[in-house]
């Protein structure tokens, strides 16, 4: 039987992330060192950078709000093909997460365009809207749960043509599941945020299957 599709298959998927990753050197070890230092694991996929980094440099964007930013490994890769007066947002809840971050960053050479905040992102939020109102890009990697809470409050600041990204769109691949085998609230919580996007009246949405999934919206 044909099919449109072709599955994700581990020799395809290593394929696309040898092929198609802005993962350099420096950004692998990062990864290293962060889990070194006890940061868990979880930071996107490889081939996720230069997913982000093309939909960065199609809109030319040049704020962005990157909501969880656990090591540094995506708001580094993000900042890179911003312009040099270029603004990136990096909002970290854990203090030992946002000190490593803030180290990485200037050994990247981005502290003019990263500005790591601290604390809980809803609190941390409006203090970064009330400085930079207008955001070309959101992206949300954070606590499942409030996916939909970070979106109520950043959405009105999107502008026309702007994006908005969610990581973990395919919850550990259960996001299909009715009753999930594990992780059911965030798995729910999940698939709620993805709904928002696809039936949200003022945006387009698509989910990209790189990684563990990356539902994206662009603001009508």
């Amino acid at each position: 039987m044909s099919t449109s599709s072709t599955p994700l298959t581990p020799a395809l998927n290593e394929y696309i992330t040898t092929a198609f990753s802005a993962e350099d050197d420096f950004l692998r070890s990062l990864n290293d060192e962060a889990v070194a230092e006890g940061i868990p694991p979880i930071s996107i996929a490889p081939e996720q950078t230069a997913f982000l980094q093309v939909l960065l440099r199609a809109i030319s964007a040049t704020t962005v709000l990157e909501i969880g930013s656990l090591a540094g490994y995506s708001a580094i890769a993000m900042a890179r093909v911003l312009p040099e007066d270029g603004n990136l947002y990096a909002c970290e809840f854990e203090p030992i997460h946002a000190e490593f971050i803030r180290k990485k960053v200037d050994q990247a050479g981005l502290s003019k365009i990263i500005s790591v905040v601290e604390g809980a992102a809803l609190d941390t939020i409006p203090g970064i809207l009330a400085s930079s109102p207008e955001l070309d890009v959101v992206f949300i990697d954070a606590d499942k749960q409030n996916y939909p809470n970070y979106f109520e409050l950043v959405f009105p600041h999107i502008r026309s043509g702007g994006l908005i990204i969610g990581d973990n769109a395919l919850a550990w691949g259960q996001v299909h599941m009715p009753d999930p085998d594990s992780e059911a609230d965030n798995v729910k919580a999940l698939r709620a945020f993805n709904d928002l996007l696809q039936n949200h009246p003022d945006i387009q949405s698509t989910l990209v299957p790189l990684g563990d999934g990356m539902v994206v919206g662009i603001k009508r």
